[in-house]
Protein backbone atom coordinates (compact mmCIF):
# COMPACT_ATOMS: atom_id res chain seq x y z
CA UNK A 1 0.00 0.00 0.00
CA UNK A 2 1.33 3.47 -0.72
CA UNK A 3 2.04 5.71 1.44
CA UNK A 4 1.36 9.80 1.05
CA UNK A 5 2.12 13.28 2.74
CA UNK A 6 -0.34 15.80 2.63
CA UNK A 7 1.55 19.12 3.62
CA UNK A 8 -1.46 22.58 3.48
CA UNK A 9 -2.01 25.73 4.35
CA UNK A 10 -4.61 28.19 4.22
CA UNK A 11 -4.39 32.57 4.53
CA UNK A 12 -6.61 35.13 4.45
CA UNK A 13 -5.57 39.00 4.00
CA UNK A 14 -7.82 40.93 6.45
CA UNK A 15 -9.34 37.70 7.90
CA UNK A 16 -11.98 37.22 6.35
CA UNK A 17 -10.14 38.81 3.35
CA UNK A 18 -8.63 37.86 0.01
CA UNK A 19 -8.06 34.34 0.72
CA UNK A 20 -5.97 31.46 -0.80
CA UNK A 21 -5.01 27.66 0.15
CA UNK A 22 -1.87 25.65 -1.07
CA UNK A 23 -1.53 22.37 -0.73
CA UNK A 24 1.42 19.54 -1.59
CA UNK A 25 1.56 15.50 -2.08
CA UNK A 26 4.27 13.86 -1.59
CA UNK A 27 5.79 9.97 -1.53
CA UNK A 28 6.41 9.02 2.18
CA UNK A 29 9.09 6.41 0.62
CA UNK A 30 11.30 9.04 -1.96
CA UNK A 31 10.24 12.40 -0.42
CA UNK A 32 8.94 13.58 -4.11
CA UNK A 33 6.57 15.82 -4.60
CA UNK A 34 3.66 14.46 -7.01
CA UNK A 35 0.74 17.23 -6.81
CA UNK A 36 1.10 21.04 -5.92
CA UNK A 37 -2.51 22.72 -5.48
CA UNK A 38 -3.44 25.90 -4.77
CA UNK A 39 -6.34 28.51 -5.80
CA UNK A 40 -7.60 31.76 -4.70
CA UNK A 41 -10.93 31.51 -2.79
CA UNK A 42 -12.33 35.57 -2.32
CA UNK A 43 -13.28 36.65 0.98
CA UNK A 44 -13.42 34.24 3.44
CA UNK A 45 -11.40 33.39 7.25
CA UNK A 46 -8.04 31.67 7.34
CA UNK A 47 -9.46 28.97 9.03
CA UNK A 48 -11.97 28.43 5.94
CA UNK A 49 -8.86 28.68 3.53
CA UNK A 50 -6.62 26.13 5.49
CA UNK A 51 -9.67 23.49 5.77
CA UNK A 52 -9.94 24.29 1.97
CA UNK A 53 -6.31 23.45 1.61
CA UNK A 54 -7.04 19.73 3.55
CA UNK A 55 -9.74 18.94 1.26
CA UNK A 56 -7.56 19.82 -1.74
CA UNK A 57 -4.72 17.62 -0.58
CA UNK A 58 -6.22 14.76 0.52
CA UNK A 59 -8.16 14.69 -2.78
CA UNK A 60 -5.47 15.16 -4.93
CA UNK A 61 -3.92 12.38 -2.54
CA UNK A 62 -6.87 9.99 -3.79
CA UNK A 63 -6.71 10.73 -7.41
CA UNK A 64 -3.29 9.16 -7.05
CA UNK A 65 -4.62 5.92 -5.39
CA UNK A 66 -7.61 5.59 -3.64
CA UNK A 67 -6.07 2.78 -1.83
CA UNK A 68 -3.47 4.58 -0.08
CA UNK A 69 -2.77 5.73 3.45
CA UNK A 70 -2.04 9.44 4.16
CA UNK A 71 -0.48 11.45 6.50
CA UNK A 72 -1.53 15.00 6.76
CA UNK A 73 0.94 17.44 8.43
CA UNK A 74 -0.34 21.27 8.70
CA UNK A 75 0.65 23.94 10.97
CA UNK A 76 -2.75 25.05 11.92
CA UNK A 77 -3.59 23.43 15.41
CA UNK A 78 -7.40 24.16 15.07
CA UNK A 79 -7.25 22.20 11.97
CA UNK A 80 -5.35 19.53 13.31
CA UNK A 81 -7.22 18.82 16.53
CA UNK A 82 -10.72 19.12 15.06
CA UNK A 83 -9.67 16.43 12.53
CA UNK A 84 -8.42 14.38 15.32
CA UNK A 85 -11.88 14.69 17.21
CA UNK A 86 -9.79 16.33 20.35
CA UNK A 87 -11.67 19.60 19.66
CA UNK A 88 -15.54 20.37 18.60
CA UNK A 89 -16.12 21.48 15.12
CA UNK A 90 -18.92 24.56 15.96
CA UNK A 91 -18.20 27.13 13.20
CA UNK A 92 -20.89 26.68 10.47
CA UNK A 93 -18.47 27.13 7.56
CA UNK A 94 -16.03 24.71 8.79
CA UNK A 95 -18.54 22.10 9.56
CA UNK A 96 -19.02 21.14 6.02
CA UNK A 97 -15.82 21.07 5.18
CA UNK A 98 -14.57 18.84 7.77
CA UNK A 99 -17.32 16.37 7.44
CA UNK A 100 -16.21 16.37 3.34
CA UNK A 101 -12.18 16.02 4.20
CA UNK A 102 -13.36 13.16 6.27
CA UNK A 103 -15.07 11.12 3.57
CA UNK A 104 -12.10 11.36 1.15
CA UNK A 105 -10.60 8.34 2.61
CA UNK A 106 -11.33 5.93 4.90
CA UNK A 107 -10.69 7.37 8.90
CA UNK A 108 -8.34 4.33 9.64
CA UNK A 109 -6.20 5.47 6.51
CA UNK A 110 -5.29 9.09 7.70
CA UNK A 111 -3.34 10.36 10.31
CA UNK A 112 -2.57 14.06 11.68
CA UNK A 113 0.52 15.93 12.53
CA UNK A 114 0.58 19.30 13.71
CA UNK A 115 4.30 21.14 12.66
CA UNK A 116 5.98 24.16 12.92
CA UNK A 117 5.17 27.32 10.70
CA UNK A 118 8.70 26.89 9.31
CA UNK A 119 8.18 22.97 8.60
CA UNK A 120 5.51 23.84 6.32
CA UNK A 121 6.72 26.65 3.86
CA UNK A 122 5.45 24.99 0.96
CA UNK A 123 2.49 25.16 1.43
CA UNK A 124 2.21 28.31 2.85
CA UNK A 125 4.30 29.92 -0.62
CA UNK A 126 1.32 28.14 -2.99
CA UNK A 127 -1.36 29.54 -0.82
CA UNK A 128 0.50 33.11 -1.01
CA UNK A 129 0.88 32.70 -4.91
CA UNK A 130 -2.68 31.86 -5.17
CA UNK A 131 -3.57 34.91 -3.31
CA UNK A 132 -0.87 37.53 -5.52
CA UNK A 133 -3.06 35.42 -8.39
CA UNK A 134 -6.27 36.67 -7.45
CA UNK A 135 -4.80 40.25 -6.55
CA UNK A 136 -4.18 40.29 -10.46
CA UNK A 137 -7.18 38.70 -11.40
CA UNK A 138 -5.62 35.73 -12.71
CA UNK A 139 -5.79 31.88 -11.86
CA UNK A 140 -3.29 30.26 -10.10
CA UNK A 141 -1.04 27.98 -12.77
CA UNK A 142 1.71 24.67 -11.44
CA UNK A 143 3.41 25.78 -14.66
CA UNK A 144 4.56 29.29 -13.29
CA UNK A 145 4.78 28.55 -9.76
CA UNK A 146 7.94 28.92 -8.21
CA UNK A 147 6.78 28.07 -4.41
CA UNK A 148 9.42 24.86 -4.34
CA UNK A 149 12.06 27.67 -4.88
CA UNK A 150 11.20 29.79 -2.70
CA UNK A 151 11.23 27.35 0.66
CA UNK A 152 14.79 28.14 1.95
CA UNK A 153 15.77 24.58 2.57
CA UNK A 154 13.99 21.58 3.25
CA UNK A 155 13.14 21.04 6.82
CA UNK A 156 15.31 17.92 8.22
CA UNK A 157 12.00 16.25 10.02
CA UNK A 158 9.61 16.47 7.06
CA UNK A 159 9.91 14.91 3.29
CA UNK A 160 12.70 16.95 1.42
CA UNK A 161 10.32 18.18 -0.99
CA UNK A 162 10.36 17.93 -5.17
CA UNK A 163 13.92 17.75 -5.98
CA UNK A 164 13.65 17.36 -9.62
CA UNK A 165 10.91 19.96 -9.96
CA UNK A 166 12.74 22.53 -7.84
CA UNK A 167 16.13 22.67 -9.23
CA UNK A 168 14.40 22.39 -12.64
CA UNK A 169 12.35 25.92 -11.31
CA UNK A 170 16.06 27.18 -10.10
CA UNK A 171 18.10 26.67 -13.35
CA UNK A 172 15.21 28.57 -15.27
CA UNK A 173 14.75 31.21 -12.87
CA UNK A 174 18.49 31.82 -12.41
CA UNK A 175 18.61 31.94 -16.57
CA UNK A 176 15.77 34.71 -16.05
CA UNK A 177 15.70 38.36 -14.94
CA UNK A 178 14.48 38.11 -11.18
CA UNK A 179 10.43 38.33 -11.02
CA UNK A 180 8.41 40.61 -9.26
CA UNK A 181 7.58 41.00 -6.27
CA UNK A 182 4.75 38.94 -3.93
CA UNK A 183 3.69 39.62 -0.68
CA UNK A 184 4.15 36.93 1.94
CA UNK A 185 0.72 37.07 3.98
CA UNK A 186 0.73 34.63 6.55
CA UNK A 187 -2.22 35.47 9.45
CA UNK A 188 -1.10 35.24 13.21
CA UNK A 189 -0.62 31.41 14.52
CA UNK A 190 -3.94 30.24 15.99
CA UNK A 191 -3.18 29.94 20.15
CA UNK A 192 -5.02 26.64 21.51
CA UNK A 193 -7.07 29.36 23.83
CA UNK A 194 -9.67 27.73 26.09
CA UNK A 195 -11.84 28.50 23.68
CA UNK A 196 -10.82 26.41 21.33
CA UNK A 197 -10.32 23.58 23.58
CA UNK A 198 -13.94 23.68 23.92
CA UNK A 199 -14.73 24.02 20.45
CA UNK A 200 -15.02 27.80 19.80
CA UNK A 201 -12.91 28.60 16.99
CA UNK A 202 -11.45 32.09 16.94
CA UNK A 203 -10.67 34.48 14.60
CA UNK A 204 -7.22 35.86 14.91
CA UNK A 205 -6.04 39.19 13.49
CA UNK A 206 -4.83 39.38 9.90
CA UNK A 207 -1.42 39.75 9.94
CA UNK A 208 0.20 40.63 6.58
CA UNK A 209 4.14 40.64 5.69
CA UNK A 210 5.21 41.55 2.37
CA UNK A 211 8.46 41.48 1.19
CA UNK A 212 10.81 41.01 -1.91
CA UNK A 213 10.23 37.46 -3.70
CA UNK A 214 13.17 36.99 -6.63
CA UNK A 215 15.61 34.52 -7.18
CA UNK A 216 17.30 33.18 -4.15
CA UNK A 217 20.64 32.99 -6.41
CA UNK A 218 22.60 32.87 -2.76
CA UNK A 219 25.20 30.27 -1.54
CA UNK A 220 22.32 28.49 0.09
CA UNK A 221 20.54 27.63 -3.54
CA UNK A 222 24.03 26.76 -4.75
CA UNK A 223 24.95 24.70 -1.85
CA UNK A 224 21.56 22.68 -2.02
CA UNK A 225 21.98 21.98 -5.61
CA UNK A 226 26.11 22.19 -5.80
CA UNK A 227 26.24 18.66 -3.35
CA UNK A 228 29.84 17.81 -4.63
CA UNK A 229 33.11 19.09 -4.63
CA UNK A 230 34.87 20.74 -7.36
CA UNK A 231 35.14 20.11 -10.85
CA UNK A 232 36.73 16.45 -12.45
CA UNK A 233 39.91 15.77 -11.18
CA UNK A 234 42.65 15.48 -14.38
CA UNK A 235 44.61 11.89 -13.74
CA UNK A 236 48.13 12.18 -14.42
CA UNK A 237 48.54 15.37 -15.92
CA UNK A 238 51.67 16.00 -17.67
CA UNK A 239 53.53 19.61 -18.04
CA UNK A 240 50.91 22.39 -17.49
CA UNK A 241 48.03 20.56 -15.44
CA UNK A 242 45.41 20.93 -12.39
CA UNK A 243 44.18 18.01 -10.42
CA UNK A 244 41.58 18.91 -7.79
CA UNK A 245 41.54 18.12 -4.50
CA UNK A 246 37.98 17.68 -2.82
CA UNK A 247 39.18 16.15 0.26
CA UNK A 248 40.48 12.91 2.46
CA UNK A 249 38.63 9.67 1.49
CA UNK A 250 37.60 9.26 4.69
CA UNK A 251 38.12 8.03 8.41
CA UNK A 252 35.59 5.76 7.53
CA UNK A 253 32.51 4.44 9.72
CA UNK A 254 33.31 2.55 13.23
CA UNK A 255 32.99 -1.10 11.76
CA UNK A 256 30.25 -3.41 10.78
CA UNK A 257 29.31 -4.26 14.26
CA UNK A 258 31.78 -2.28 16.17
CA UNK A 259 31.08 1.41 17.33
CA UNK A 260 33.64 3.60 18.48
CA UNK A 261 32.83 5.86 21.05
CA UNK A 262 34.96 8.63 19.79
CA UNK A 263 37.30 8.84 17.03
CA UNK A 264 40.93 11.04 16.42
CA UNK A 265 39.43 13.20 12.95
CA UNK A 266 41.43 13.20 9.84
CA UNK A 267 44.53 15.74 10.79
CA UNK A 268 43.32 18.89 9.47
CA UNK A 269 46.15 20.90 10.35
CA UNK A 270 48.02 22.99 7.12
CA UNK A 271 50.92 21.41 5.94
CA UNK A 272 53.91 21.81 3.04
CA UNK A 273 55.01 19.21 1.08
CA UNK A 274 58.06 20.15 -0.82
CA UNK A 275 59.66 19.85 -3.92
CA UNK A 276 61.87 21.85 -6.01
CA UNK A 277 58.75 24.48 -6.15
CA UNK A 278 56.60 24.07 -3.06
CA UNK A 279 53.36 22.71 -2.76
CA UNK A 280 50.91 24.03 -0.03
CA UNK A 281 47.76 22.72 1.64
CA UNK A 282 45.64 25.40 3.52
CA UNK A 283 43.15 24.22 6.48
CA UNK A 284 41.56 21.56 6.10
CA UNK A 285 43.42 19.79 3.49
CA UNK A 286 46.21 17.26 4.62
CA UNK A 287 49.59 16.74 3.67
CA UNK A 288 48.74 13.54 1.74
CA UNK A 289 46.20 15.72 -0.66
CA UNK A 290 48.93 18.45 -0.91
CA UNK A 291 51.39 15.64 -1.88
CA UNK A 292 49.20 14.01 -4.31
CA UNK A 293 48.15 16.78 -6.38
CA UNK A 294 51.59 18.01 -6.68
CA UNK A 295 52.46 14.54 -7.88
CA UNK A 296 50.31 14.47 -10.72
CA UNK A 297 51.95 18.02 -12.38
CA UNK A 298 55.43 18.83 -13.61
CA UNK A 299 56.62 22.30 -14.77
CA UNK A 300 53.44 24.47 -13.69
CA UNK A 301 50.53 23.17 -12.39
CA UNK A 302 47.95 24.08 -9.59
CA UNK A 303 45.08 21.20 -7.86
CA UNK A 304 42.73 23.20 -6.49
CA UNK A 305 39.24 22.04 -4.58
CA UNK A 306 39.42 22.02 -0.62
CA UNK A 307 43.12 22.40 -1.01
CA UNK A 308 45.44 23.63 -3.26
CA UNK A 309 48.64 22.51 -4.45
CA UNK A 310 51.40 24.13 -7.06
CA UNK A 311 54.99 23.24 -8.33
CA UNK A 312 57.67 24.28 -10.15
CA UNK A 313 59.81 21.03 -10.62
CA UNK A 314 60.53 18.20 -12.61
CA UNK A 315 58.54 14.52 -12.68
CA UNK A 316 61.60 13.26 -10.85
CA UNK A 317 61.28 15.86 -8.32
CA UNK A 318 57.82 15.78 -7.71
CA UNK A 319 58.20 11.72 -7.96
CA UNK A 320 60.16 12.28 -4.63
CA UNK A 321 57.39 13.53 -2.59
CA UNK A 322 56.14 10.69 0.11
CA UNK A 323 52.79 10.11 -1.54
CA UNK A 324 50.14 8.66 1.38
CA UNK A 325 47.12 8.50 -0.85
CA UNK A 326 47.24 6.60 -3.86
CA UNK A 327 46.67 8.50 -7.31
CA UNK A 328 45.09 6.09 -9.49
CA UNK A 329 41.94 6.89 -11.07
CA UNK A 330 39.54 5.17 -8.67
CA UNK A 331 40.59 7.00 -5.30
CA UNK A 332 40.63 10.19 -7.43
CA UNK A 333 36.84 9.80 -8.68
CA UNK A 334 36.22 8.87 -5.20
CA UNK A 335 37.72 12.24 -4.23
CA UNK A 336 35.58 14.26 -6.72
CA UNK A 337 32.49 12.77 -5.50
CA UNK A 338 29.46 14.71 -7.13
CA UNK A 339 31.37 16.92 -9.56
CA UNK A 340 28.60 18.66 -12.13
CA UNK A 341 29.88 20.83 -14.73
CA UNK A 342 30.23 24.38 -14.05
CA UNK A 343 27.06 26.47 -14.51
CA UNK A 344 23.35 25.65 -14.48
CA UNK A 345 22.38 22.37 -16.94
CA UNK A 346 19.67 22.02 -18.60
CA UNK A 347 16.44 22.37 -16.57
CA UNK A 348 14.90 18.90 -17.38
CA UNK A 349 16.95 16.40 -15.90
CA UNK A 350 14.66 13.25 -16.12
CA UNK A 351 13.86 11.29 -12.94
CA UNK A 352 16.53 10.31 -11.04
CA UNK A 353 18.12 6.87 -9.89
CA UNK A 354 16.98 6.49 -6.07
CA UNK A 355 19.47 3.83 -4.18
CA UNK A 356 17.15 2.56 -0.92
CA UNK A 357 19.97 1.99 0.87
CA UNK A 358 18.89 -1.47 3.46
CA UNK A 359 21.70 -2.72 6.00
CA UNK A 360 21.00 -6.27 6.46
CA UNK A 361 19.24 -7.73 9.61
CA UNK A 362 21.24 -8.83 12.55
CA UNK A 363 23.71 -11.78 12.66
CA UNK A 364 24.93 -13.77 15.93
CA UNK A 365 27.97 -10.66 16.32
CA UNK A 366 26.10 -7.70 16.03
CA UNK A 367 24.43 -7.62 19.80
CA UNK A 368 28.16 -7.74 20.55
CA UNK A 369 29.40 -5.32 18.45
CA UNK A 370 32.59 -6.91 17.18
CA UNK A 371 33.81 -6.32 13.65
CA UNK A 372 32.32 -8.54 10.89
CA UNK A 373 33.39 -7.18 7.25
CA UNK A 374 34.23 -9.45 4.31
CA UNK A 375 37.12 -11.29 5.62
CA UNK A 376 35.41 -12.32 8.96
CA UNK A 377 33.65 -15.85 8.98
CA UNK A 378 30.36 -14.33 6.64
CA UNK A 379 27.98 -14.94 9.68
CA UNK A 380 23.85 -15.41 8.69
CA UNK A 381 21.33 -13.66 10.03
CA UNK A 382 20.13 -14.71 13.35
CA UNK A 383 15.91 -15.02 14.07
CA UNK A 384 15.78 -11.31 14.94
CA UNK A 385 17.47 -10.18 11.71
CA UNK A 386 15.17 -12.84 10.03
CA UNK A 387 12.48 -10.75 11.56
CA UNK A 388 13.70 -7.67 10.86
CA UNK A 389 14.06 -8.47 7.09
CA UNK A 390 10.40 -9.48 7.27
CA UNK A 391 9.67 -6.20 8.67
CA UNK A 392 11.40 -4.61 6.09
CA UNK A 393 9.67 -6.41 3.16
CA UNK A 394 6.72 -5.91 4.35
CA UNK A 395 7.33 -2.45 4.93
CA UNK A 396 8.62 -1.82 1.40
CA UNK A 397 5.51 -3.85 -0.20
CA UNK A 398 3.42 -1.17 1.05
CA UNK A 399 5.33 1.83 -0.65
CA UNK A 400 5.57 -0.33 -3.91
CA UNK A 401 8.59 1.94 -5.12
CA UNK A 402 11.05 -0.38 -5.50
CA UNK A 403 11.52 -1.82 -8.83
CA UNK A 404 14.97 -3.75 -8.41
CA UNK A 405 17.24 -5.57 -5.42
CA UNK A 406 20.68 -5.21 -5.21
CA UNK A 407 23.03 -7.24 -2.63
CA UNK A 408 26.13 -7.43 -1.38
CA UNK A 409 27.74 -11.06 -1.92
CA UNK A 410 27.66 -11.35 1.89
CA UNK A 411 25.69 -14.35 3.34
CA UNK A 412 23.98 -11.77 5.81
CA UNK A 413 22.75 -9.28 3.07
CA UNK A 414 22.12 -12.06 0.48
CA UNK A 415 19.65 -13.85 3.10
CA UNK A 416 18.46 -10.23 3.89
CA UNK A 417 17.85 -9.14 -0.08
CA UNK A 418 15.88 -12.52 -0.72
CA UNK A 419 13.38 -12.48 2.08
CA UNK A 420 12.61 -8.79 0.47
CA UNK A 421 13.03 -9.50 -2.78
CA UNK A 422 10.61 -12.43 -2.60
CA UNK A 423 8.02 -10.11 -0.94
CA UNK A 424 8.17 -7.70 -3.46
CA UNK A 425 8.68 -10.60 -6.52
CA UNK A 426 11.91 -9.31 -7.72
CA UNK A 427 14.97 -11.18 -8.54
CA UNK A 428 18.10 -10.79 -6.45
CA UNK A 429 21.52 -8.90 -8.36
CA UNK A 430 24.80 -9.64 -6.44
CA UNK A 431 27.23 -6.53 -6.61
CA UNK A 432 30.57 -7.44 -5.37
CA UNK A 433 31.28 -3.68 -5.12
CA UNK A 434 29.00 -3.42 -2.11
CA UNK A 435 30.66 -5.68 0.20
CA UNK A 436 31.38 -4.53 3.67
CA UNK A 437 35.20 -3.53 4.42
CA UNK A 438 37.94 -6.29 5.02
CA UNK A 439 38.79 -5.29 8.34
CA UNK A 440 42.03 -8.04 8.60
CA UNK A 441 42.92 -9.38 11.63
CA UNK A 442 40.27 -7.38 13.05
CA UNK A 443 37.37 -9.88 12.32
CA UNK A 444 35.48 -10.90 15.15
CA UNK A 445 37.07 -8.80 17.72
CA UNK A 446 35.47 -6.24 19.37
CA UNK A 447 36.44 -2.52 19.24
CA UNK A 448 38.16 -2.98 23.24
CA UNK A 449 39.71 -5.91 21.81
CA UNK A 450 41.17 -4.40 19.11
CA UNK A 451 42.51 -1.94 21.14
CA UNK A 452 44.12 -3.91 23.13
CA UNK A 453 45.98 -5.90 20.90
CA UNK A 454 46.79 -3.45 18.14
CA UNK A 455 46.48 -0.28 19.74
CA UNK A 456 48.71 1.47 17.53
CA UNK A 457 47.69 0.26 14.04
CA UNK A 458 43.63 0.81 15.43
CA UNK A 459 45.16 4.79 15.99
CA UNK A 460 46.60 4.82 12.53
CA UNK A 461 43.84 3.80 11.27
CA UNK A 462 41.13 5.73 12.92
CA UNK A 463 43.62 9.13 11.72
CA UNK A 464 44.05 8.48 8.48
CA UNK A 465 42.00 6.64 5.57
CA UNK A 466 44.55 5.24 4.45
CA UNK A 467 45.68 2.96 7.06
CA UNK A 468 44.85 -0.63 6.91
CA UNK A 469 43.81 -3.02 9.31
CA UNK A 470 45.96 -5.16 11.31
CA UNK A 471 46.88 -8.23 8.86
CA UNK A 472 46.51 -6.69 5.46
CA UNK A 473 42.68 -5.47 5.44
CA UNK A 474 41.17 -2.85 3.33
CA UNK A 475 42.12 0.50 4.45
CA UNK A 476 38.23 3.01 4.15
CA UNK A 477 39.98 5.02 0.97
CA UNK A 478 40.43 1.68 -0.93
CA UNK A 479 36.36 1.12 0.17
CA UNK A 480 35.37 4.74 -0.89
CA UNK A 481 36.97 4.39 -4.07
CA UNK A 482 35.05 1.16 -4.36
CA UNK A 483 31.94 2.72 -3.38
CA UNK A 484 32.56 5.22 -5.37
CA UNK A 485 32.88 3.17 -8.81
CA UNK A 486 29.88 1.14 -7.68
CA UNK A 487 27.46 4.25 -7.23
CA UNK A 488 28.73 5.28 -10.75
CA UNK A 489 27.70 1.71 -12.58
CA UNK A 490 24.93 1.66 -11.06
CA UNK A 491 23.23 4.86 -11.19
CA UNK A 492 24.48 4.24 -14.80
CA UNK A 493 22.41 1.03 -15.14
CA UNK A 494 19.47 2.14 -12.92
CA UNK A 495 18.98 5.81 -14.38
CA UNK A 496 15.37 7.05 -13.62
CA UNK A 497 14.72 3.79 -11.30
CA UNK A 498 14.38 3.24 -7.59
CA UNK A 499 16.46 0.21 -6.60
CA UNK A 500 17.35 -1.92 -3.27
CA UNK A 501 20.62 -1.98 -2.19
CA UNK A 502 20.68 -4.50 0.38
CA UNK A 503 24.48 -3.70 2.15
CA UNK A 504 26.54 -2.89 5.19
CA UNK A 505 27.50 -0.30 7.77
CA UNK A 506 30.52 1.59 5.74
CA UNK A 507 28.73 1.11 2.55
CA UNK A 508 25.82 3.35 3.46
CA UNK A 509 27.41 5.23 5.27
CA UNK A 510 30.31 6.13 2.75
CA UNK A 511 27.33 6.74 -0.11
CA UNK A 512 25.98 9.25 2.11
CA UNK A 513 29.07 10.90 2.64
CA UNK A 514 29.96 11.20 -0.78
CA UNK A 515 26.61 12.70 -1.20
CA UNK A 516 27.09 15.00 0.96
CA UNK A 517 30.35 15.86 0.30
CA UNK A 518 31.11 15.76 4.13
CA UNK A 519 34.50 15.59 5.81
CA UNK A 520 35.99 12.41 6.72
CA UNK A 521 35.31 12.45 10.38
CA UNK A 522 31.32 12.46 9.66
CA UNK A 523 31.35 8.69 8.95
CA UNK A 524 32.31 8.30 13.19
CA UNK A 525 29.33 10.99 13.90
CA UNK A 526 26.32 8.87 12.01
CA UNK A 527 24.28 5.88 14.23
CA UNK A 528 23.47 3.15 11.26
CA UNK A 529 21.07 0.18 12.92
CA UNK A 530 20.72 -2.72 11.87
CA UNK A 531 17.52 -3.24 9.31
CA UNK A 532 17.18 0.70 9.04
CA UNK A 533 16.70 2.41 5.69
CA UNK A 534 18.64 5.57 4.02
CA UNK A 535 17.85 6.78 0.48
CA UNK A 536 19.98 8.83 -2.05
CA UNK A 537 18.95 10.16 -5.02
CA UNK A 538 21.61 10.61 -8.19
CA UNK A 539 20.60 13.23 -10.86
CA UNK A 540 21.89 13.48 -14.71
CA UNK A 541 24.06 16.45 -14.13
CA UNK A 542 25.83 14.73 -11.02
CA UNK A 543 24.50 15.95 -8.60
CA UNK A 544 22.46 13.95 -5.51
CA UNK A 545 20.61 14.46 -2.77
CA UNK A 546 20.27 12.61 0.28
CA UNK A 547 16.29 11.69 1.05
CA UNK A 548 16.51 9.77 3.93
CA UNK A 549 18.51 8.09 6.75
CA UNK A 550 19.11 5.25 9.24
CA UNK A 551 14.74 4.60 9.72
CA UNK A 552 13.68 2.21 11.80
CA UNK A 553 10.21 3.09 12.33
CA UNK A 554 9.37 -0.09 10.11
CA UNK A 555 10.56 -2.33 13.14
CA UNK A 556 8.65 -0.47 15.63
Amino acid sequence: MREFIVEADGGSRGNPGPAGYGAVVGDAATGETLVEAAEYLGVATNNVAEYRGLLAGLRAAHELDPEARVHVRMDSKLVIEQMTGRWKIKHPAMKPLAAEAARVFPPERVTYEWIPRAQNKHADRLANEAMDAGKRGEAWSAATSRAALDIPHPEPSGPPGDATAGAARARAALASAPGTSTTDARPAEEAPTSGEAAGTETASAGATASGPDGVRADAEVRATRAIGTGAAPVSGAIGTGAAPVSGAIGTGAAAEDAHASGAAGADADARTARATGTATAPEGATAAEATDAASGATGTGTASGTGTASGTGTASEVAGVKAKVKADADLRAARAVATPSAGWAPADLGPPATFVLLRHGETPLTPQKRFSGSGGSDPSLSGVGREQAEKVAEFLARRGTVQAVVASPLARTRETAGIVAARLGLDVAVEDGLRETDFGAWEGLTFGEVRERHPDDLNAWLSSPDAEPTGGGESFAATAARVAATRDRLTAEYRGRTVLLVTHVTPIKTFVRLALGAPPESLFRMELSAASLSAVAYYADGNASVRLFNDTSHLR
